[in-house]
């Protein structure tokens, strides 16, 4: 697989050789043994194209705002200037759910600042701004998203929006791996979505916002994680995808459809586990039920859409 110049110097960079006592080398990771609370995901090594583990790996489900993954990626390949300020408008369609937010209408931020607290804070209003000041518009950045999925090999991928409110927003956890790479070759991509804290200096009028990571681990230097972006809505419950240092080599993990806000954490951190000692660990009842329960509807879903065509 051919990789640009900026992921081959960043993957490099974290590339560190493991030594014969490291427990990847010393024996072949059993599958069976990793544990996970998440219904739906994948993890990969990202200098390599097989992935290490899958779990419903190749199911379309909604994907909340890791969609945002995606926006920022278009932005970046329009090559729109990331110093334009651009206005954050009144909605000229409806969100398709709750999208509360504290940014004013009519007031401006930078492109740059924009796409960093959607990435980071998961800023909806700051997403659908990306979107507004495309060239050709709202829908021109939607099919621009769908375009850059087939072009990726995403086959099992559909964007509706550039937020992620929509359910209609679906792809899968091998999919998103490959949105992950993608996405982690842009240095502003990386930068953006790993910022820690951050305050948004708007104008007309000025006034000034704090926005926080959505992802507790890139507080935490031990997990030198690259890229993220987590996501929720009710129909796609808690996920999280990043890119993060295990074990000397940069790892890609899907975490789709968790039960709780620390559920995706908890995951991550068996992952880690698992890679650098071989225990995959174990899951609380609750999360053992959930699954078992959006399976059932998964599975519901599927035979439903099967008799219908």
């Amino acid at each position: 697989m051919i990789r640009s110049a900026g992921f081959l110097a960043w993957t490099v960079l974290l590339f560190v050789q493991v030594s014969s006592a490291s427990a990847i080398e010393k024996a072949e990771l059993n599958r069976t043994e990793l544990q996970l609370a998440s219904v739906n995901a994948a993890v990969a090594y990202a200098d390599a194209d097989e992935l290490l583990y899958d779990k419903n790996a190749d199911r379309p489900v909604p994907i909340a705002s890791i969609t945002k993954l995606m926006t920022a990626l278009v932005v970046m390949k329009s090559g729109e200037p990331l110093t334009e300020w651009l206005e954050f408008r009144e909605r000229h369609i409806p969100a398709p759910a709750n999208a509360y937010t504290r940014i004013r209408v009519r007031s401006e931020l930078r492109r740059a600042d924009v796409l960093r607290i959607a990435l980071m804070s998961s800023e909806n209003f700051a997403a659908y701004t990306l979107a507004r000041h495309h060239p050709g518009g709202y829908n021109a950045f939607v099919e621009a998203m769908n375009v850059q999925a087939r072009e990726l090999g995403m086959t099992n991928t559909t964007f509706v929006d550039p937020t992620g409110l929509s359910a209609e927003n679906r792809s899968t956890a091998a999919d998103l791996v490959r949105l992950v790479r993608a996405a982690s070759e842009y240095p502003q991509i990386r930068e953006y979505s790993t910022t820690r804290y951050f305050t948004g200096r708007f104008r007309q009028p000025r006034y000034r916002l704090a926005f926080g990571n959505t992802n507790a681990l890139v507080h935490r230097d031990s997990w030198g994680v690259g890229v993220s972006k987590t996501g929720y809505l009710s129909e796609a419950g808690r996920c999280l995808v990043m890119l993060a240092e295990i074990d000397g080599r940069p790892v890609v993990t899907v975490l789709l459809d968790s039960l709780g806000t620390r559920s995706p954490m908890g995951d991550a951190g068996r992952i880690k586990r698992w890679l650098t000692t071989g225990a995959g660990g174990s899951v609380a009842a609750a999360a053992k039920a959930y699954e078992r329960k959006k399976n059932a509807a998964y599975a519901s879903s599927d035979s439903t859409s099967v008799s219908v065509n």
